[in-house]
């Protein structure tokens, strides 16, 4: 069977160049959504409060950030909650260029957030589940299950 053979929504995923591609496009629709939180304590806040909201969950650290103890422990917390809940993880291998994404789409990149080490992707309406690039990171998450790998990491195309 070829591309042009598939359904739809599969040919269209089928057209994505790469999970850090379909990254990029979920951010971009869950900012103009407003669907996207942003920081370690606002995201333990909404997982507490509505976790069956959330749908996906980005964890972004640099190699200083691996030496930050309690950091880790954050995000130990967060991906064992996330895991318990069906929430599909991933981890970011660099967090400048998702700060880049997120800051173009809040306030017109004028003021940078104190923490961008966790970001929550949350699905406000129904059909943002047939959304072709969230299916594609969904399917990645899923994948990588399967190989006992339950946080991928995930690297975001450069511009």
């Amino acid at each position: 069977m070829t591309l042009e053979e598939l359904p739809g929504e599969q040919q269209a995923m089928g057209r994505m160049e790469t999970p850090g591609s379909a990254l990029e496009e979920v951010l971009s629709k869950a900012l103009n959504q407003r669907s996207v939180t942003v920081g370690v304590y606002e995201a333990a806040k909404l997982l507490n409060v509505d976790p069956d909201n959330v749908v996906l969950c980005l964890l972004a650290a640099d190699e200083e950030d691996d030496r930050d103890v309690a950091l880790q422990i954050h995000f130990t917390l967060i991906q064992a909650f996330c895991c318990e809940n069906d929430i599909n993880i991933l981890r970011v291998s660099n967090p400048g260029r998702l700060a880049e994404l997120l800051l173009l789409g809040a306030s017109g990149g004028a003021e940078q957030p104190a923490d961008l080490h966790c970001v929550l992707v949350t699905n406000p309406h129904a059909s943002q589940w047939k959304d072709p690039a969230l299916s594609q990171l969904i399917c990645f998450c899923q994948e990588n299950r399967y190989k006992d790998q339950w946080v991928p990491v995930i690297n975001l195309p450069e511009r």
